[in-house]
């Protein structure tokens, strides 16, 4: 997956960078998750990935390029200021389910085999 920035532009009103990016994906396959995109604009920008917030991008149909837009805010706070709920959930990092609420359930099984 290699992201080339199209254009950058300031915008001191909202105090965030508006990014137009492409992303070649055609080692990867398919188009990569809003995640990977994040974090590898976040390495390219010099950023924290909390700062971006990737707003949308697509493959066009029959090409292994996707295009998009993204924010990069000066503070977490502005972004949650600015940036719509559905788009920051959208941009928040996939949880991975937790082994600890798992492992109750085991131990409950076992207590009702010994009982």
């Amino acid at each position: 997956m290699k992201v080339n920035i199209i254009s950058k532009k300031q915008n001191p009103l909202l105090k965030r960078r508006e990014v137009k990016f492409s992303i070649d994906h055609a080692q990867t396959g398919g188009t990569p998750s809003r995640a990977d995109v994040r974090s590898q604009l976040a390495s390219i920008l010099g950023t924290n990935i909390d700062l971006v917030c990737v707003g949308n991008f697509e493959t066009k149909t029959g090409s292994m390029v996707a295009v998009g837009e993204a924010n990069v805010y000066e503070s977490v706070e502005q972004a949650k200021l600015v940036e719509s709920k559905h788009l920051l959930e959208k941009n928040k990092a996939p949880e991975k389910p937790a082994k600890a609420e798992e492992a109750p359930a085991e131990d409950e099984d076992a207590q009702e085999e010994e009982e």
